[in-house]
């Protein structure tokens, strides 16, 4: 196992990267040892309009974290988020291959991927698969209760499985970024499920919750139920157009109206009441795009866990009220000030998805996901990687 990771969130807004340490008690969460960021240039909306771009503010942001670790930086893990992210659902089944009907591991591979070789050619039209995480099995048309069926005997076995997928150019371009600053891309962790390890609970995943992260130019979320990602959406909108509409409300420049928004103009000429309004109204209309798609799915007001928010603009006053009003559901700030986290001062929400993919890193995951089959060529590329390693 790893014994340091690093996890870089390439975001609209900033690039944020964390350093971390594997625990000797595995009880406890990886040890900080190192932070740092800087500007993104080059995206929009999360996807990536000029490589070399971005590749500099990666290469800006690893130095900073990989300075204050003394750590040299050759692997990474990297989230990816945007509008470019969308989910699919596809069911698969198979036949129990055992005679005595028990079901295996290869079992579970192969129903798996039936469910994959199920979905529709639209879905995956120039998209590639980052995640696939099963729902729930079935055996012989009964529900399994609990995460594997593996070890229980029947004769025929069944999958409900979600697929989150990408633009595959999105994460070409992404990895290219990453490879132009000098490092070597381990995984990609839809951002989404990789601030789910920092900023959800267990008892929040298991009784149904959703985790909005509110970035710059888009808003992200995933909901969870019985502990497992059950929709992940996001939508074009975010702090960039709060900060839009107090420049157009009060006729003032760009950069004033975001230093109105964060509270960091006293004495301001403006109004107070027309601020909070005009900030109230943006983020209102967010929360009705969470609304609407919680009644598609059939979730909405059906979510003890709450909403809990992460992103930069998530630390604006009245957002956590407004989550409230709008989706009437419990509301709360994620905060990383406990744990971990706090010896490297990281205390806001806006850093969970770089913390949780160390996370990752680690745990690989933990038991959300089902690893893909491989060809034989993507088996002969993980074997090169894991040869690199021990080379100087």
């Amino acid at each position: 196992m790893q014994k340091i990771v690093t996890g870089i969130d390439i975001g609209s807004y900033h690039v944020k990267v964390v350093i971390a340490e594997h625990p000797q008690d595995p009880r406890q969460a990886p040890r900080i040892l190192g932070i740092g960021y800087a500007e993104s240039r080059g995206l929009r909306h999360g996807y990536i309009v000029s490589v070399s771009d971005i590749s500099r503010s990666i290469a800006a942001a690893v130095a900073q974290a990989s300075k204050a670790a003394q750590q040299k930086v050759k692997r990474v893990y990297i989230s990816i988020g945007g509008i470019g992210l969308e989910e699919a659902f596809a069911r698969g089944e198979t036949v129990v291959e055992r005679g005595n009907s028990e079901i295996s591991e290869r079992d579970i591979s192969r129903v798996l991927d039936g469910s994959e070789a199920a979905l529709m050619p639209a879905t995956l039209l120039n998209r590639k698969i980052i995640h696939r995480i099963p729902l729930y099995y079935s055996i012989d048309g009964v529900k399994v209760l609990g995460r594997s069926p593996v070890g229980m005997k029947g004769t025929r076995i069944s999958v409900e499985t979600i697929f989150i997928t990408c633009l595959e150019q999105h994460i070409n371009d992404l990895i290219a970024a990453v490879e132009e600053a000098g490092m070597e891309v381990e995984d990609v962790v839809a951002a989404p499920i990789a601030a789910s390890f920092v900023a959800l609970t267990k008892t929040q995943k298991r009784v149904g919750c959703v985790l909005a992260n509110i970035g710059s130019e888009t808003l992200s979320i995933i909901v969870f139920e019985d502990t497992v990602p059950i929709s992940v959406k996001v939508f074009p909108v975010g702090g960039s157009d709060i900060t839009n509409d107090l420049a157009l409300g009060l006729r003032i420049a760009p950069e004033e109206a975001e230093q109105l928004k964060q509270g960091a103009v006293f004495g301001s000429p403006y109004p107070k009441r027309k601020i909070d309004d005009l900030i109230s109204k943006r983020v209102s209309d967010m929360f009705k795009l969470v609304e609407a798609h919680l009644k598609k799915i059939h979730k909405d007001e059906l979510l003890p866990g709450g909403i809990i928010l992460t992103g930069g603009t998530s630390s604006l006053q009245t957002v956590a009220d407004l989550a409230r009003a709008a989706l009437r559901l419990p509301s709360r700030i994620a905060s990383l000030a406990e744990g971990a986290a706090s010896k490297m001062q990281v205390k806001d929400g806006s850093w969970a998805v770089a913390y949780g993919l160390t996370i990752w890193g680690f745990t690989q995951g933990g038991d959300l996901e089902q690893p893909s089959g491989s060809s034989i060529g993507e088996t002969l590329q993980a074997a090169w990687r894991w040869c690199k390693k021990f080379l100087p």
